[in-house]
This record gives structure tokens, C-alpha cells and sequence, in this order.
């Protein structure tokens, strides 16, 4: 009645009801914003894998002295024949507070996974696959005390093995860097050309801290990994078309 015959009673109400209903519309779309998180994020790793995809490290140059058949979706427009194929995979189970830690997969040989392919996340390497069902995976994580994984320093190519102490989540161990490296704390580690499982130059880490040990003539780094291991929620597992032919020459004598 009072907004009805009164003007400044009227535009008072007006104004009180439009900041409620403003207020609760913002609550409502911060919520609705919440909800769309997930699939924003499933949009975002898919978009992640593509890109990789097209990384040119992908390829390898063909043999010229020899004109074998290849299937044309694994060859490129310069004719070089694909090694990597990344596969997006979701991460269903993960642990990282034990001495030997796992993450599972739901993606597995159904969808093209095989054991020893290796797994990076959206920051770094997380693992390499160790076993695998017809729709899950497992793969045994970098906080694992049996992994290990070539490593080395972006900035000279000094080659050491990246390994967990079963301490902290956030910190992995390099061992066996030359003292001879110029090695300081920040600096980039990656993964090295002399892994099967791992294309090279994947994001491992970062130098924490430096130890000289006086009994040898190496330096072991404390590396604080790129991955986030309490939060990882999507992967890529890493194809390489020529993994069983270098395993096999490893062990051909052994």
C-alpha cells in the first residue's frame, strides 16, 4: 500500500529488493561457475593432449636408403613417422602417503594401454604403467621406491637418475651429477633421451637443494617435482611405437 501512494516509498522498496535478488544471483552464479569447473577442465586436458599430439618431438625423420609401406595416420606432412601417441586417461584412484605408491586409470588395454608406457600430467611426468585390465590401468607413481627415471639438467644435458627416498611427496631425488655440473638451486630438470618409457625433455622438477657427497665425486639434488601429486586429476599415457624393439636389443644378452 505505502509503495502504491508513495513515490520514495516506492523507489526504497525498488532499491531494497534489487540488491536481495542481486545478491542471491551472484551467489547462484558463483555456484552454477562451480559446478562448470569439471567440465572446463575436461575441455582444458583435452585440449592439452591435442596440443601434444602436434608437438614436432612427436616425429622422426624417415630412412631415405630404404622405401618400406607405412600407414599414412602415423606419418606427417615432411614424411616423418610418428614415435609418441599421447592417450588421455582420467585418474580414479591415487595414493601418496605410503613407501610405494600407485595411481589407477580408468583406461586400459581396451583403449590402446599397454605396460611400460609412461604417464605425464599437465605439469610434469607422473609414472609408468604396470599393469592393466581390460578398462583400468595401474601405474606406479614416481613416489614409488622401485622408480626410477633418466633424468637430467636442461641447461647442460648432465645426465643423473631421478628416484624417491619415501619422505616427502614434493621432493624427489637425483643421484649420480657430476660435480663437474654448474649446478645451482632452480634449475630445470628434465627427462633424458635415454629412456624408453619417456620422450625427452619432459618437465620433471626443479633443483630444491644440493648435496656433495665427499666419498664420491658426484652431487645428489633434492628436486621439487613439477607434479602435483595431491591434486592430479587427468593424465596423457604416452604410446611409443618403438618401445618393444628397444627393450628387446636391451635384453637381447642378458
Amino acid at each position: 500500500m505505502l509503495t502504491k501512494v508513495s513515490k520514495t516509498h516506492e523507489t526504497f522498496f525498488a532499491g531494497t529488493v534489487f540488491e536481495v535478488t542481486g545478491y542471491f544471483n551472484s551467489r547462484y552464479a558463483n555456484l552454477q561457475q562451480y559446478f562448470n569447473l569439471k567440465e572446463a577442465n575436461q575441455k582444458l586436458a583435452e585440449e592439452n593432449t591435442r596440443l601434444r599430439n602436434a608437438l614436432g618431438s612427436n616425429f622422426i625423420s624417415p630412412d631415405t636408403t630404404v622405401i618400406p609401406f607405412t600407414d599414412s595416420s602415423f606419418v606427417d606432412t615432411l614424411g616423418r613417422k610418428r614415435k609418441f601417441i599421447y592417450l588421455p586417461a582420467k585418474v580414479i584412484g591415487n595414493s601418496y602417503t605410503l613407501q610405494n605408491n600407485y595411481l589407477m586409470l580408468e583406461r586400459g588395454a581396451n583403449q590402446g594401454i599397454k605396460k611400460g608406457m609412461a604417464v605425464v600430467g599437465p605439469s610434469g611426468i607422473v609414472g609408468v604403467v604396470v599393469d592393466v585390465s581390460s578398462n583400468i590401468s595401474k601405474v606406479m607413481s614416481l613416489l614409488h621406491r622401485n622408480s626410477k627415471v633418466s633424468a637430467m639438467l636442461k641447461k647442460d644435458n648432465t645426465t643423473g637418475s631421478i628416484e624417491w627416498d619415501g619422505a616427502d611427496p614434493s621432493l624427489l631425488v637425483l643421484r649420480n651429477i657430476s660435480k663437474s655440473a654448474k649446478v645451482v638451486k632452480g634449475d630445470t630438470v628434465l627427462t633424458s633421451a635415454y629412456s624408453a618409457n619417456f620422450p625427452s625433455q619432459l618437465m620433471i622438477g626443479r633443483v630444491a637443494s644440493i648435496t656433495a657427497d665427499p666419498a664420491t665425486n658426484y652431487y645428489t639434488l633434492k628436486i621439487k617435482t613439477a607434479t602435483n601429486f595431491f591434486t592430479i586429476q587427468s593424465v596423457d599415457v604416452i604410446y611409443n611405437t618403438r618401445f618393444n624393439e628397444q627393450i628387446e636389443l636391451e635384453n637381447r644378452n642378458q
